[in-house]
Order: C-alpha cells, then sequence, then structure tokens
C-alpha cells in the first residue's frame, strides 16, 4: 500500500476509493459475489485483464482484508479467492452502482459475462411483477447453474450444480448458446439463444421481471 497514491482525505468514502479505488478492483469484488473462485476463472470473467495485473490486485485487496486466499482440502486442492465477511458488504454498493450506470445515456452495448448477467437480474428485479406468479427456475449457461424461486412476492437465489425441485413443478431450464436478451424474449426464442424446457409461458413472465432501466437525459453544456 506504500507505493499507491492515496487521497489523504479523511472523509470515509475517500478512504474507500483508496482500498477498491483502482481499476479492476470492484470489478474483481464483482466476480467473487456468487461464490468463490479461482484465478483462471478470475480470468476468464475478466476480459482483458492481465495475469500480472490480476495477481497485483488481489494480493491489493488481501493485504486490506476484502478477499482472503485459501487452498480446497483434497482431492480438489486447488487456491480459490473469496470475499471476507467484510468484503462481502460491497454488494449493496455494486448493486447501487450498476443501477445508477444502468441509466447513463452513455453506457456501451457490450455484452455481459454470467456473473454479471445474474447480478443484474438479482438488482433489477420488478417485485410488483412476482405477485400471483409461482415459479422453480433454473438458469443453465454451460457447466454454470443457477436457480430462482419466485413465490408470490417473495424472492431468492441460489448457485450450485443440483437441481431445485418444489411438489408442485419441475424447474423451467434456460441453456444460453450465445447470449440471454431479457428485454427481447421471442427474438432469442426464435435465433437459439435462449432454449426453454417447461413452461414457455411461465417463462416468458420470469423475464419481464427484470425490466431495463430508462436512459438518463443527457445535459451538455452548449
Amino acid at each position: 500500500m506504500s507505493t499507491k497514491r492515496k487521497y489523504e482525505d479523511g472523509c470515509a468514502a475517500a478512504h474507500g476509493l483508496d482500498l477498491v479505488g483502482d481499476r479492476w478492483a470492484m470489478l474483481v469484488v464483482r466476480e467473487l459475489l456468487l461464490g468463490p473462485k479461482r484465478f483462471t476463472d478470475l480470468r476468464a470473467g475478466l476480459c482483458g485483464i492481465s495475469p500480472n495485473v490480476l495477481t497485483q490486485r488481489l494480493e491489493e485487496l488481501e493485504r486490506v482484508a476484502i478477499v482472503r486466499r485459501r487452498k480446497l482440502p483434497p482431492p480438489a486442492a486447488a487456491w480459490i479467492y473469496e470475499l471476507t465477511e467484510w468484503g462481502l458488504e460491497l454488494e449493496p454498493v455494486i448493486k447501487e452502482l450498476g443501477r445508477w450506470a444502468a441509466r447513463s445515456p452513455f453506457k456501451p452495448e457490450a455484452g455481459l459475462n454470467v456473473d454479471s448477467l445474474i447480478l443484474s437480474f438479482r438488482n433489477d428485479v420488478r417485485f410488483a411483477g412476482c405477485r400471483g406468479f409461482n415459479a422453480n427456475v433454473e438458469l443453465r449457461f454451460g457447466e454454470d447453474r443457477f436457480h430462482a424461486r419466485v413465490e408470490g412476492a417473495g424472492w431468492s437465489w441460489s448457485a450450485g450444480v443440483q437441481h431445485c425441485r418444489t411438489s408442485s413443478s419441475r424447474p423451467l431450464q434456460y441453456a444460453r448458446r450465445r447470449g440471454l436478451w431479457r428485454h427481447k424474449f421471442a427474438d432469442a426464442m426464435r435465433s437459439g439463444d435462449l432454449k426453454v424446457e417447461g413452461d414457455k409461458a411461465a417463462a416468458k413472465r420470469f423475464v419481464t421481471l427484470f425490466p431495463l432501466p430508462a436512459r438518463a437525459t443527457a445535459e451538455l453544456s452548449a
């Protein structure tokens, strides 16, 4: 930390930027919000980051008690990175930043990785649309599995490799090929980007729970 430029400002927000304000730092945190990852998994989720920069960011985040590194027991015996309990408290910060920036009139139309997509679902859910809707959903992206349960106005997420089951219905299963476009359900179905197994009407309603926010108006100086 001695080689980093600091703000030397007593404001807590300034200190927060001292901790996570460097490029890639908050994106490393974002990648760990859904659970621990190996170094190679982190690199795969952070397009454009070099191994040296990722190593540096992880070491810095470890040093300030936001991330910890530990070795999994056999037979895995792999080193993983995970957020500390204090580091996990950054989730609402990332959510609110994402919610604010999603309205930017200058936001580029770029793809999302799987974790970013799931976090955007958790961030943008329209709870009013959950009323009277009960569904048990499994989203599949390659080997990744995410489970969502909607019960009236209730809402929950989980991640893992095991199927989610209820006594009333079998899970809806979503498999992404090239991308999931939540605001163009019919187009995604026709193109093959989205495959649905189960109740297609329920799947279509599920997608509507995540409306895209309206863009803010750009007010530029003359």
